[in-house]
């Protein structure tokens, strides 16, 4: 625990954390190429939630903050962790095939890593300097995404054996966009002592 803010251990969640978001918007590339003009911004969740922590882990590096990209990290992170890791389990719990056998490499490893992402943003919480004005637009942009989501259809593709359960996933997924929202709240307010409050603004109000 108190090696999280250090600068070399930052350097090497930088390093991950930005291979990760290149491989996840890689992993979109299918689902963005048939997906029209503004909404491909709300389509690859999970690596944009990575980009977003990335950015926080930079910022702490150079002595910065951003109060915005720590709330859309935080969110973010947990909420689109937890989501992938349901959506492959239930999946593998649908198919025809015994549960262990229906998990491919690829499962685990996405498992493995969206675990790591909602891990990271409940770990780094206790530095996130960010306030209620912050939360609340985070927790709009997440509310929009998940409306535009299901109500356009560009959420992201679901396994065929979860075919026919959309309902219930977008239901699921509301409901951890709010869970998400009030955890964070939960875990910033009030404020921690390790919060980077000497840390200057990366961005100052004019």
């Amino acid at each position: 625990m108190l090696e999280l803010d250090k600068r070399w251990f930052l350097q090497i969640l930088v390093i991950v954390n930005f291979v990760g978001t290149l491989y996840g918007y890689y992993w979109y590339k299918n689902q963005l190429a048939v997906t029209e003009g503004w909404l491909k911004l709300f389509v690859p969740d999970s690596p944009t939630a990575s980009a977003a922590f990335t950015l926080v882990l930079v910022l702490y590096i150079v002595r910065k903050r951003s109060p915005f990209w720590e709330a859309f990290a935080g969110v973010t992170l947990f909420k689109y962790g937890i989501w992938a890791v349901t959506m492959i389990l239930a999946a593998a719990a649908r198919s025809p095939e015994p549960f262990l056998e229906s998990l491919q490499w690829t499962d685990w490893m996405l498992m493995i890593s969206h675990l790591g992402m909602a891990l990271e943003g409940v770990l780094y919480s206790r530095f996130f300097t960010f306030g209620i004005k912050e939360l609340i637009l985070v927790g709009g942009w997440t509310l929009l995404n998940d409306i535009l989501d299901y109500g356009l259809n560009i959420h992201p593709w679901l396994s065929l054996s979860l075919r026919g359960t959309e309902e219930v996933v977008a239901a699921f997924t509301l409901g951890l966009s709010l869970f998400s929202i009030l955890l964070f709240a939960l875990l910033v307010f009030p404020a921690k002592q390790e919060r980077k409050w000497n840390f200057p603004l990366w961005v100052r109000n004019r």
